[in-house]
């Protein structure tokens, strides 16, 4: 188990998970979780790799965004405005209301973090994000970020991913966010767009068949 002090030195390069998740999350015995540092080739003879970076965001620099083509709504009033969106962005995701009425009996769960992007002129929404902050020690989890295919590539997911920082400016310490390296629709270029840094990589290794 990581300490919280050793965490706090080093989100991203202690932990692949957010330090609230440390205590919930039991690692197959299938799988592996490796820091780059302990990454070798030799392993991928036994085991499957799928690499994932991890970044930190202090939030004392934030690029402020704004689009007055799309409306920004706050909270969790409908759920499945939600589940249609992130299930519409991913080809190989499906999430159901039970899985986000989950989410939100965490301990680390806070509305204010929910948002959806609805285009004014259609009433469609286009985009969302989720969030999680950990009052304890300040941290700001991204969780889900996505924007609809036909409205990529336009600043939607800038304008998520600012807003979302610059509402916890003053209130958290730093953020934190996580994605697959080889992902075809490359977040880590958006999360790096946003001001977020690191170079930390970790492997979620699969034992083969």
């Amino acid at each position: 188990m990581i300490s919280l002090e050793e965490y706090l030195k080093d989100p991203c390069g202690t932990l692949s998970i957010p330090f609230w998740k440390q205590e919930k999350i039991v690692i197959p015995n299938h799988m592996q979780i490796l820091h780059d540092q302990e990454f070798s080739n030799i392993i991928l003879k036994e085991y499957n790799d799928e690499p994932y970076f991890r970044l930190v965001h202090s939030l004392k620099n934030v690029k402020k965004t704004y689009v007055n083509t799309v409306q920004i709504l706050f909270g969790v009033s409908n759920l499945n405005d939600f589940v249609q969106c992130i299930n519409a962005c991913y080809t190989d995701i499906e999430v159901t209301q039970e899985d986000l009425e989950n989410c939100c009996k965490t301990r680390v769960f806070y509305p204010d973090l929910w948002l959806l992007v609805k285009d004014i002129e259609t009433g469609k929404i286009i985009g969302s994000g989720i969030a999680d902050f950990d009052k304890e020690i300040g941290e700001v989890i991204l969780e889900w970020i996505q924007v609809l295919p036909e409205y990529r590539g336009r600043g939607f997911g800038q304008l998520i991913v600012n807003t979302l920082l610059e509402k916890m400016q003053g209130i958290a310490k730093f953020a934190t966010v996580s994605g697959k390296v080889n992902n075809p629709t490359k977040p880590e270029i958006l999360y790096r767009k946003c001001g977020f840094t690191g170079n930390d990589i970790w492997h979620i290794l699969t034992k083969k068949i």
